[in-house]
């Protein structure tokens, strides 16, 4: 569920999606920062949302994505703006034969691409709006937060919620990345994304792949 003043969305429908980006266009002129945050974890079976797509994928990538992709105007007009895309440390290459996992389900998979996917997006969505003044970075917050997520994966936390929000808040108004663009950090450090994020013809496939599932 995504949240802006009194309106939600289920990220799980892109149709719902849509309609947000046009609430948040028809109530602000300008829009200074995006984070996309929302996102279902590892537990559990195997999944779909409203359009028929492997829910994870759905809500922790291509939600995001479309979100982004309407709202990219309203933030090229509002320059100097940010995006800020929270990913994950836990990235695993896409299986572009069977990207909705339906011949082999693992949550692990399943969460793990959808962060990878996060990550090529931001690579190629920085680079396309590089002389727009909107700069667009992902991050792996911190490590197994205390949060609902880990704990239903019955993982013990390793970081503090603080940790993660700083390391968020940085990308967001930090004044020392007025900027820089198109980087994948670890907290706070810059650190390199799974092999498969800087694989351009990956990144292509990627690209039009989501164009198809939100056309």
């Amino acid at each position: 569920m995504l949240r802006h003043g009194r309106a939600d969305a289920d990220l799980a429908s892109l149709d719902e999606v849509r309609a947000y980006a046009e609430r948040i266009e028809g109530e602000h002129d300008r829009l200074d920062v995006l984070v996309n945050d929302a996102g279902i974890g590892m537990a559990g079976p195997r999944e779909e949302s409203a359009d028929g797509y492997e829910l994870r994928f759905a809500v922790n990538y291509l939600a995001g994505y479309l979100l982004t992709r309407l709202l990219v105007p309203l933030l090229v007009r509002s320059a100097p703006a940010r995006v800020v895309n929270v990913s994950s440390a836990g990235q695993v290459p896409i299986n572009f034969d069977d990207v909705m996992l339906e011949r082999e389900y693992s949550g692990v998979q399943a969460y793990c691409q959808s962060k990878l996917a996060q990550v090529m997006f931001t690579f190629d969505l920085a680079e396309e709006l590089r002389d727009s003044g909107v700069t667009v970075n992902a991050l792996h917050p911190a490590t197994f937060m205390p949060t609902k997520m880990v704990r239903q994966a019955g993982a013990s936390p390793m970081s503090s919620l603080e940790e993660g929000v700083e390391a968020t808040r940085r990308l967001v108004d930090g004044p020392e990345l007025e900027g820089v663009t198109g980087r994948y950090f670890d907290g706070l450090s810059e650190a390199r994304a799974h092999p498969q994020a800087y694989r351009a013809e990956a990144r292509r496939a990627l690209r039009e792949l989501s164009e198809e599932l939100t056309a």
